[in-house]
């Protein structure tokens, strides 16, 4: 069994790995006439031109690495790995290669009229996140084999904030349609939390 999960997390470890590095590409090379005796200068300008990507990036590679950090975590109490838990897992996947693109979509209509739009639409991927959460982590109690006191109540734990997180998620989307940038700090709020969620007790660690 052991073997089996470990299979499904290193496949999981290459899918987000490949969407954090596949991040990069948004970045485009400014294209300008080397003949113009100004073009220092230009490409100066138009690398600072770039800060919305760059922020863009850092938000988005941020996000997935700490919805690595859990998945990882989660991992940890999976006993097994059925239909059940491979399809969760596979629709986590599918959410985590998708988070790129409503995160562009923020970042370039954030401070414009349709902020709104942008802001709800980058709300409600998260409340698929934390749904996508929520399914792996019912697929992982489904699969355990036996009932470890200590890693009960870890579990508990995991699923009340799942179940906060999911709560949260959904009053940032729509509190977004109204004050955009309120319903996005609501997001950016959850970080600490999922950052520092612990899937062990400290006196588990070898």
């Amino acid at each position: 069994m052991d073997r089996e999960t470990a299979r499904v997390e290193a496949f999981s470890d290459g899918v987000f790995g490949i969407a954090m590095t596949l991040l990069v590409l948004e970045f485009h090379v400014p294209q300008l006439e080397h003949g113009n005796p100004d073009v220092r200068r230009q490409l100066v300008w138009a690398l600072l031109q770039l800060w919305p990507s760059a922020i863009a990036f850092l938000l988005t590679f941020g996000t997935v690495l700490i919805m690595w950090i859990n998945h990882h975590g989660l991992f940890k109490h999976a006993h097994g790995a059925d239909n059940r838990l491979l399809f969760a897992n596979g629709f986590l996947l599918l959410i985590v290669t998708f988070v790129p693109f409503p995160t562009w979509v923020l970042a370039e209509y954030l401070d414009r009229a349709a902020a709104n739009v942008a802001a709800t639409f980058y709300c409600a991927t998260f409340v698929l996140v934390s749904v996508s959460y929520n399914l792996l982590l019912w697929s992982v109690i489904v699969n355990r084999k036996h009932d470890d006191p200590r890693s009960g109540r870890i579990i508990q734990r995991v699923r009340r904030a799942y179940r906060w997180g999911f709560v949260a998620y959904a009053i940032a989307a729509v509190v977004s349609m109204f004050w955009p940038y309120v319903g996005v700090a609501i997001c950016f709020s959850l970080w600490p939390i999922w950052g520092m969620l612990r899937y062990y007790e400290r006196e588990m660690k070898t």
